[in-house]
Order: structure tokens, then C-alpha cells, then sequence
């Protein structure tokens, strides 16, 4: 019997493009935060770096259309820029002697994460994926999945507070973010649970919408009484429009004159090689991890079709491409996803729009700024849902798993309490071992321990059905 899932509309759907765009809107509000936050934490550390946000967002959707063609137009899911390869990107900068020269390794070391995912594609396309299934069974990928939404549950709380960690220690604009950001989540849940037909679909949209509104009333009043406690929109932002893109291929032509001889330029060629090779291998983790989750989404095993292989160049090389324009290499996001799950919408002509509207919207000065003066709060508000949509994902992939034995009960506990644990392992502060992998990679190592001895190690997640049913409810609405 097919899945049941809460999609309505699926991979191959056509909404109108109507709803199409507001689809898309909501996906680029969803995955714009992240997306713009990797050059701004590499301009923190390195301000000659100057970055550009509006070039990250076209090389994301740059990154996302050659994923989608990868893929066979099959995987609704949007590339940003990728945190993983932020101690990558700052020892690019480090290494350089000048900010040129820091674009070219940037560029260089994204060539090089994407050559490993090309690699493991291609021993994939030879040697197929059941060693990936034995290796990661559910009860290994299922909690990995919750890992990946429980880990980012502290961003959406600091957001939300205003980075207050002590309710009773708030201060007054922390009080304010509180109010905003609840407005927002709770706006979200209304038009997500009793919304009518489409509203029902774009309850991220309303959502922030709403909450900016809010915002920008909180503002105005405290421009009108001289109080800085309630101003949670820097609209003096609009005074410094990024009229273009400041693409990193173009900052990149210069550093090469400032190179002396070939020995320099192999001499940082290693470096580059050495700081973004093994976070490669540790992404490639992530990668199955967020595809598995994608699957249970929509409902179809994404790793037999369009296959692994065919994802894992569709990541590769469009990092290539985020990292050519923008400068960061680009990963799925689990936003996105979070975003077809809440919305019931996985239609692949969603995604595509999105990414044409984030290269166009990169031109476009004034509405990237107006983007990136969304309160951090009223983004704190939709990631309070958003991530726990990803955390809870992964926990209905272990529902048939048997916790009563103790094999599966030790895998899934070191996973989870390594994952919300937040163990983190730096090698040379160049490679850095994200929580999300070190939990993965102990759940393996754990899961294989426990089966020593045993004929069938732990079995292979169950095969997503190719066509899941669509409740009556979501066909009303598709109507």
C-alpha cells in the first residue's frame, strides 16, 4: 500500500504560476537568513574580505538549478551557502596575503570539495548504494535526521529572544523580540492548521509577513519616543543599497599578479587542499542524511531515484558554481525541506523559481535589502516550527524500529545525546567535524559494535513507495 503523506502537490505538479511564485517566495524567505549569514560571518573575521550577500544568493540559486539538472528535475529541494566550510573559507583568508588571494582559494578549495563528491558519485554509480543502506540503517539515519533539526534549535531561540538565555534577565528589546517572534510562530500555526485552501499552503509567507508589520510598528513608535529598546528594524540599511553582486570569480582575477612564482602558488594550493578535502567527506555525510529526509518527505527514495549518484554531482558541482559566483559552497538545506514538509507543496517548478527569483532578486538592490532587514526575531519565530518539522521528520523514520533491544536502543542514544550534546572535534582549526557528523559517524561505528556476531546486521530502511497516496483533505485544497 503507498505511503501516506501530506503532500499535495507532488514532484511533477504544475501549479498555476501564481501560486507557483508565492510558493517561491516562501522558499526564499526561508532559506535566506542562512544563506546570507556565511559571507557575513567570513566578512566578521575578515573585513578586507568585503564579501558580497547579494553574490551568495545568486550563486545559491546559480547552484541550485545545476543540482536540479543533476538530478533530473527530481529532488525538490534548494542549495545555500554551506556553514560547513566556514574554518575552510577562513583559513583560505588566512593563508592569502591578500583578499584577492583569498578568492581564488575560496574558488580553489570549492573545486576541490566537489572533485571528492565526484569521486564518491562515480564509486557509487559503479558499486551501487546497498553498502550505503547496511552501513546507515534507519536506526542509524532516522535519529541523525532529528539530530540535524534539534542542532539548529538554539539559533531559533536565540533569534527568537534575542539572544536572551535567562527570561528573567531580559532586557526591554529582548522583551520586544519575544513578543514579535511569537507573533510570528503562532501566525505561522494558525494558517498552517485552520487556514482555507491556499493560505493553508504559505504559512511561512503570512507568517513574516505579519511579524515584520509588527516590527516595523514597534519601530515607528520607538522613533517616535526617542526609545532604542523597540527599534528591531535597521532601516538605515536602505542608506547602504548593494546595487549587484560583487561576484567572487571577478574579486579573484587580481590575486593572481600577487603571486612571485609557481612555488607560492603550489605552496597555497596545498593549503586550500587540505582545509576543504576532509570537510568534503564529512558533508558527504550530511548529504545522504538530508536526502533521507527529503524522501520520507515527499514520500520516494530519492538515493535509487534519480540515484545518489546523480545527487551527489548535482551537490558537487553546484558548489562549484555557488562558490564561483558567491564564493560559498553550497549544501541542501534543511529549511527547504522543512518548507515542502509544512506546505505540502514539493513541486520541482517551485524550486526552480526560487532559484531563478534569488539571481534575479541579487539585482535588484532595494528588495535584497529590504530581505536582510528582517528582524532576526521574526526569522526566530518560523524556525522554532521549521526545524522541529526536520526533528520530528527523522523520528517517524525510527516508528517501526525496535527500541526494546538494545542494540537499536544504544545506537539511537548515542546519536541523539552526542548530536544535542553538541560535540564538536576542530583538527588544526582547519578541519571542523560538525555535531550532526560525529554523531552520524559514532551511530555507525555504535550500530556495527552491537551487531558483531549477528547474520543480518541492523536492517535496511524500508524502500519509500514511488507513489504516495494523497489524503482527501490535501486534494481539496490542491483543488
Amino acid at each position: 500500500m503507498p505511503q501516506q503523506t501530506n503532500i499535495i502537490y507532488n514532484v511533477e505538479d504544475k501549479p498555476s504560476w501564481g501560486k507557483t511564485f508565492i510558493f517561491a517566495l516562501q522558499q526564499l524567505l526561508a532559506i535566506l537568513a542562512a544563506t546570507i549569514a556565511v559571507p557575513s560571518i567570513i566578512n566578521g573575521s575578515f573585513p578586507d574580505a568585503n564579501m558580497s550577500a547579494a553574490a551568495a544568493l545568486f550563486g545559491a540559486g546559480a547552484g541550485t538549478l545545476v543540482y536540479l539538472l543533476f538530478t533530473k528535475f527530481k529532488s525538490p529541494v534548494f542549495l545555500g551557502s554551506s556553514f560547513a566550510f566556514i574554518g575552510s573559507m577562513m583559513a583560505a583568508f588566512a593563508g592569502a596575503v591578500s583578499a584577492s588571494v583569498g578568492y581564488i582559494g575560496i574558488i580553489l578549495g570549492a573545486l576541490f570539495a566537489g572533485l571528492v563528491y565526484v569521486v564518491i558519485a562515480l564509486v557509487v554509480k559503479f558499486v551501487g548504494t546497498k553498502w550505503i543502506s547496511r552501513l546507515m540503517p534507519a536506526v542509524v539515519i532516522g535519529p541523525t535526521v532529528a539530530i540535524i533539526g534539534l542542532s539548529l534549535a538554539s539559533n531559533a531561540i536565540n533569534d527568537l529572544t534575542g539572544g536572551a538565555n535567562d527570561i528573567a534577565a531580559m532586557t526591554g528589546t529582548q522583551w520586544h523580540c519575544l513578543v514579535v517572534g511569537l507573533i510570528t510562530l503562532f501566525t505561522t500555526i494558525c494558517f498552517s492548521i485552520f487556514g482555507k485552501k491556499f493560505l493553508k499552503m504559505i504559512p511561512f509567507v503570512i507568517g513574516i509577513l505579519t511579524g515584520y508589520i509588527v516590527a516595523a510598528i514597534f519601530t515607528g513608535c520607538g522613533w517616535a519616543i526617542g526609545d532604542d529598546n523597540i527599534k528591531l528594524i535597521d532601516f538605515t540599511k536602505f542608506q547602504h543599497i548593494e546595487w549587484y553582486p560583487n561576484f567572487a570569480f571577478i574579486k579573484s582575477i587580481e590575486g593572481f599578479k600577487e603571486f612571485h612564482n609557481a612555488g607560492e602558488f603550489f605552496a597555497y594550493f596545498g593549503t586550500i587542499a587540505v582545509a576543504y578535502v576532509p570537510v568534503a567527506f564529512v558533508v558527504f555525510a550530511e548529504h545522504i542524511a538530508d536526502h533521507k529526509n527529503l524522501s520520507s518527505v515527499i514520500g520516494r527514495d530519492l538515493l535509487k531515484e534519480p540515484g545518489l549518484d546523480k545527487t551527489l554531482l548535482g551537490d558537487g558541482v553546484g558548489s562549484m558554481a555557488g562558490a564561483f559566483f558567491g564564493g560559498c559552497p553550497n549544501t541542501t538545506y534543511g529549511e527547504s525541506v522543512g518548507t515542502v514538509a509544512i506546505s505540502g507543496n514539493a513541486s520541482i517548478r517551485t524550486i526552480v523559481l526560487t532559484a531563478i527569483m534569488a539571481m534575479v532578486l541579487s539585482f535588484v538592490g532595494p528588495f535584497s535589502t529590504f530581505l536582510s532587514t528582517i528582524p532576526a526575531c521574526v526569522m526566530g519565530g518560523v524556525c522554532v516550527a521549521l526545524y522541529g518539522f526536520i526533528a520530528v521528520s527523522g523520528l517517524k523514520m525510527i516508528q517501526k524500529t525496535d527500541l526494546a533491544d538494545n542494540r537499536n536502543l544504544f545506537v539511537v542514544s548515542v546519536i541523539l545525546i552526542v548530536g544535542i550534546g553538541g560535540m564538536v572535534i576542530n583538527i588544526g582549526g582547519v578541519v571542523k567535524i560538525t555535531s550532526v557528523a560525529c554523531a552520524l559517524i559514532l551511530g555507525i561505528i555504535v550500530n556495527i559494535v552491537v551487531n558483531i556476531g549477528k547474520k543480518n546486521v541492523a536492517p535496511a530502511a524500508e524502500a519509500i513507495e514511488e507513489e504516495p497516496s494523497i489524503p482527501a483533505e490535501a486534494e481539496e485544497i490542491k483543488e
